[in-house]
């Protein structure tokens, strides 16, 4: 195999890497968030007295998911933009 098809199979896989971290974490982060706020309006609703408690908890949960999607999509733009694999080429 010549260094061109070698570089362009990384950098294809590459590609489908990048579109599933990006794909994937977003539709976890929208999962979670989306089931988390329905358990916390169940609770609310349940009991209205703990509802500062729990709304510090859930910002604090929203932030730490939201957090760990961004994580994702840097660790994206690193091989996007900076592979490392491609210096294995070279």
């Amino acid at each position: 195999m010549d260094k061109l098809q070698l570089l362009a199979m990384i950098q294809a896989s590459t590609g489908i890497g990048i579109g599933l971290m990006i794909g994937l974490g977003a539709l976890g982060a929208c999962i979670g968030v989306g089931v988390m706020s329905s358990r916390f309006l169940e609770g609310a609703a349940r009991q209205p007295e703990m509802i500062p408690q729990l709304q510090a908890k859930v910002f604090l949960l929203l932030g730490l998911i939201d957090a760990s999607f961004i994580i994702a999509v840097g660790l994206a733009m690193l091989f996007a933009f900076g592979n490392p694999l491609l210096a294995v080429i070279k």
